[in-house]
């Protein structure tokens, strides 16, 4: 066991996080659902989105079997819908290719929509504790600031190297216990702005510790960041007398894909043109709601709800892509936050 390996499990048996929902019963299943839920999202935030997944999708065949809807309504919120949409068709593959049983194989996990090379071998380390290296964002940042990796991160010869410092760090025994650490030490110690070095069981051999260089390694992509875009659009808030919402199924790929939204539009004088086509007996209100930003990784979108309101007895007029959305009695489908902020504000 190299000494680095060392360190960290005696590290993390005192300070880890050792209580997390995933780590209870640690299936594949289960560590592979909470593996796609924490790419991009802190613990704090996935945990009571983990949670009630896992108590309505218990296992692969519940995942397989619901709709895509409900997958995407328990997914509401969490954002980079992408990664449920994968999981929903991982599951799909699971139950049709494998028997519903999650497959032992790397490369068969590898193949799966949404996994790749270290999702994979944490799936495997964490839940059958087989040797296979990780190199998430945690993983990455705790091995480049050790070994002083400068080159840039998105980078190939980054890359290689960073792979074979993790390979050549990984124990044989207690492999579970060692890629929980290291992602525990970048995740809460060796974080990406003001690691908390003095608390680090690394920081006598830290090169970029020694350096006085942790806040520039890892480096940057090597290219120049694009200015935020600021997006403007209008959503359409159809209000039927009896409270329900007209929505859109959005198509299944892009931003919010196959998720239920308001009928956005690029200006508001596209929005009243398709309620006077479409929503006969449709009366705008003066009173107008707030504006609603949110914020996407690249851009800043920013929504202005316009409302209209509808006579009761208007139905939807394409079944599998619209529907009048009954907010005292919501249907299990996905809805984006801002659609979420916007039909709030309305009660």
């Amino acid at each position: 066991m190299s000494a680095i390996a060392g360190q960290l499990l005696d590290w993390h048996r005192v300070h880890g996080r050792h209580d997390l929902p995933w780590q209870h019963d640690r299936s594949p299943y289960r560590v592979w659902v909470s593996e796609i839920m924490l790419q991009q999202t802190q613990v704090a935030t996935v945990i009571p989105y983990y949670l009630r997944f896992m108590a309505r999708f218990p296992d692969v065949a519940a995942l397989a079997d619901a709709p895509l809807d409900e997958v995407l309504h328990h997914w509401s919120g969490l954002g980079y819908y992408a990664r449920a949409r994968n999981l929903h068709r991982a599951a799909q593959r699971v139950r049709d290719e494998f028997g519903g049983r999650f497959p032992e194989s790397f490369d068969a996990i590898e193949a799966l929509p949404g996994i790749g090379r270290s999702t994979a071998g944490a799936i495997l380390a964490l839940s059958r504790g087989a040797r296979h290296p990780i190199l998430d964002g945690n993983a990455k940042r705790v091995l480049a600031r050790r070994f002083g990796v400068t080159e840039a991160s998105g980078g190939a010869a980054a890359q290689r190297r960073l792979w074979a410092l993790a390979d050549a760090h990984t124990p044989v025994a207690d492999v579970a216990g060692y890629t929980q650490a290291i992602m525990d030490l970048g995740a809460t110690v060796c974080v990406r702005t003001r690691p908390l070095c003095p608390l680090c069981p690394l920081q006598a051999d830290c090169v970029a510790h020694r350096m006085h260089r942790t806040q520039q390694i890892p480096a940057p992509r090597a290219r120049p960041r694009a200015a935020r875009r600021v997006r403007e659009v209008v959503m359409l808030v159809a209000l039927r007398a009896d409270g329900a919402v007209l929505l859109e199924r959005r198509p299944p790929e892009g931003i919010w894909g196959g998720l239920w939204c308001l009928p956005e539009f690029a200006t508001e004088r596209a929005a009243r043109g398709y309620a006077a086509a479409e929503l006969h007996g449709a009366e705008f209100v003066t009173q107008a709601l707030a504006p609603v930003p949110h914020a996407f990784t690249h851009f800043d979108l920013v929504i202005t709800p316009l409302l209209a309101r509808c006579p009761v007895a208007m139905m939807a007029h394409e079944a599998d892509r619209t529907l009048w959305y009954d907010r005292r009695a919501p249907a299990r489908v996905g809805l984006p936050a801002p659609v979420q902020q916007i039909l709030a504000s309305l009660t």
